[in-house]
């Protein structure tokens, strides 16, 4: 597999992986309040809410995350 077939595959995965975790959010409040359109409610925010999270998450990784890193690694953060 090359680079830019690893790349879609990596992007389809995510992609997937995010439907079915808002799926199952909105399961669970669906579940939990008795009500779908809290259910859809609930998994509409949380999937920009995880979205916003995420890229956060990664920004800080890069800035402060040593962990993995050596020295050259080409990528030190500003």
């Amino acid at each position: 597999m090359d680079a830019q077939q690893s790349r879609i595959r990596h992007l389809a995965k995510t992609l997937t992986w995010r439907i079915v975790g808002t799926v199952d959010t909105i399961l669970l409040g669906w579940l939990v309040s008795g009500d779908p359109t809290i259910g859809l409610t609930i998994g509409g925010l949380e999937l920009v809410t995880k979205m916003v999270l995420y890229y956060l998450h990664e920004r800080a990784w890069f800035r402060y995350g040593k962990l993995g890193r050596t020295v050259g690694d080409g990528d030190t953060p500003s």
